[in-house]
């Protein structure tokens, strides 16, 4: 039988970008853009951005199996929040529930953002300090798509 285990952890990580909230927010909202960032080698990848619109990510893990990545957003404010939860399946079996907040703060001419994230990670098929740290990489994809490089 195997063993099961919860484990709930919330994280939050800030990024300051150059860019203004409405260029920031936009790279989230356009399938082509997000896409470059988020979901680079995806050719699957979709993203219907609305409330109650979903999102779907496909990746492979170092021995091959599958991950697949689905979303819905619950709540968008445009250029300030957007809302979401996801639900994380590795080798078909679901591995996180997670719910994330990012907030787009208007700093000079730049933008702050703010990204929290609430997980359940289940039979410790992935731990929360790989999502930390997977979702600081994206974050810092997203910089270099904003040319922050």
């Amino acid at each position: 039988m195997t063993e099961h285990s919860v484990k709930h952890s919330t994280f939050t990580l800030e990024r300051t970008y150059s860019a203004p909230p409405a260029k920031v927010f936009a790279a989230w909202a356009d399938r082509d853009t997000k896409a470059k960032w988020f979901a680079a080698h995806d050719s699957a990848y979709t993203l219907d951005f609305r409330v109650g619109g979903a999102e779907a990510a496909h990746g492979r893990t170092d021995d091959g199996a599958e991950i697949v990545a689905e979303s819905v957003y619950r709540d968008i404010l445009t250029g300030e929040r957007i809302v979401y939860t996801t639900l994380l399946y590795g080798r078909g079996v679901l591995a996180t529930v997670s719910v994330t907040t990012v907030e787009f703060v208007s700093e000079g001419t730049g933008t702050q953002l703010v990204l929290t994230e609430q997980g359940t990670f289940l039979d410790d098929q992935e731990h929360p300090e790989w999502r930390e740290q997977g979702t600081g990489n994206w974050l810092d994809a997203l910089g270099r798509e904003l040319g922050e490089a």
